[in-house]
């Protein structure tokens, strides 16, 4: 008797791939959370007398938390998620992300502790990041390891959009927070709730976790001994792979920051100030963002080759960036709402195609280390997308900025794409 299926899953692959869904969540929640407060943030942890500085300043570790995220995904990856289990890795990271997350809004103000407060805020953000580098590469490794090929494209994209969903359950707890409090309570003390919520996402995917299984693929390697002593050290021995893969994961996410981080900081009151309407154009934009990234998992299961629909999803998503912050860029909060959800509808596709394609270039003796250290490095790059952006825009057009910058990253990524060499291998790869 065949066992019951839900979405095209049986009931413990479902656990497993929400087991890494939930991280997902988590990072999307979190990441998006800051960004929406950063106003306010700014404010209150730094001193008033920097001025502009001081936005810049509350932005900047998006950029050193990336850096954060490759040395957690290295540090845990090798001594945890290659030798000791996804699981256990998964079990661990979860925690210290959620508590590190929700603590930001416990932070005394500068008036409260002076200058020990934006020192608070940064080593908050950095131990958050090394736990936070964890979840993509375990996360992926879980999940992709508990499915069989077929069903691989429609996981990496359930996966991939628990970003998108964390994306679009902060926005709503905002919009809920703003209308029981009033915007002048939010900003002098709602934002801190907010990052405080971060904890139940945490402890909801903590449950999952615990009730999920180590792979088999893991629990093989433990039984036939055959786990790498340092698979840091064995990872870079794919070199090709490590370098294409970089390319092509800086370019990308530095697209995503771009965009999808970007839309709150643009639409703020240092720039567009588009009010509250604000929240409202994040949600619809963010929807056809999960629409785009599931419509992407079916799409690139008509495709052998994992790279292939990446770089067909790359080009149709680089090409027209132009015509996206022309028209995007604007007061008028429909005009803002109808491009940008039709430019993230497009690069969701690109994502949906990744986490497998990432799981299956690299061997189970240091998957969780290498897609991780690929994911979180290409992040680095990724990561100061908001700075360049923000930083010259009193000098310079920022649509000019936007345009330019976005070009760059997409040709980044293509040309990761073209290059990049699969390792010919008629066996699974998930299982070399």
């Amino acid at each position: 008797m065949s066992e019951n299926k839900f979405i095209g899953f049986t009931r413990n692959e479902l656990l497993q791939v929400s087991a890494a869904w939930g991280g997902w969540i988590l990072d999307g929640y979190t990441s998006i959370a800051y960004l929406l407060v950063f106003s306010y943030i700014s404010v209150l942890i730094f001193p008033k007398y920097l001025g502009y500085l001081a936005l810049i300043l509350t932005l900047l570790p998006v950029t050193f938390g990336a850096a954060a995220r490759s040395v957690g995904s290295v540090i845990l990856g090798n001594f945890i998620g290659d030798r000791k289990g996804r699981k256990n890795l998964l079990s661990i990271s979860i925690i210290g992300f959620s508590v590190l997350s929700a603590a930001i809004g416990l932070l005394p103000t500068y008036s409260q502790a002076g200058i020990a407060s934006p020192i608070l805020l940064y080593a908050l953000l950095f131990l958050d990041g090394i736990f936070a580098g964890a979840e993509y590469g375990g996360g992926t490794a879980l999940s992709m390891e508990s499915v069989s090929p077929e069903k691989r494209e429609q996981a990496g994209a359930f996966v991939q959009s628990g970003y998108g969903t964390g994306y679009f359950l902060i926005v709503f707890v905002e919009i809920l927070l703003l209308r029981s409090m009033g915007s002048a309570a939010f900003a002098s003390y709602g934002w801190r709730i907010l990052m405080l919520t971060a904890i139940i996402p945490g402890v909801i995917t903590l449950v999952i976790r615990r009730l999920s299984k180590e792979t088999e693929v893991f629990d093989r390697m433990k039984a036939e001994n055959s786990i790498e002593k340092s698979p840091v050290r064995k990872m870079f021995k794919n070199r090709s792979s490590i370098v294409f893969g970089f390319m092509i994961t800086a370019g990308l996410l530095f697209m995503n920051t771009a965009t999808a981080s970007f839309y709150p900081v643009v639409g703020s009151v240092d720039f567009l100030n588009l009010g509250s309407g604000l929240l409202y154009a994040l949600l619809v934009i963010n929807f056809f963002s999960l629409i785009g990234v599931w419509s992407g998992g079916i799409l690139a299961r008509s495709f052998r080759d994992r790279r292939r629909p990446m770089l067909i999803f790359s080009i149709i998503f680089t090409v027209p960036t132009a015509l996206f912050v022309i028209f995007g860029y604007t007061t008028n909060i429909m005009d803002f709402t109808i491009v940008f959800s039709i430019q993230l509808f497009l690069e969701a596709l690109i994502f949906s195609a990744l986490p497998v394609f990432l799981a299956e270039s690299f061997s189970k003796k240091f998957r969780s280390t290498a897609v991780g250290l690929i994911y979180n490095g290409g992040a680095i790059f990724g990561g100061t997308a908001i700075v360049l952006l923000t930083a010259p825009a009193h000098i310079i057009n920022i649509r000019t900025l936007w345009i330019v910058e976005v070009y760059i990253a997409g040709i980044i990524l293509i040309l990761g794409l073209i290059f990049y060499k699969k390792q010919e291998n008629t066996s699974d790869p998930i299982e070399n």
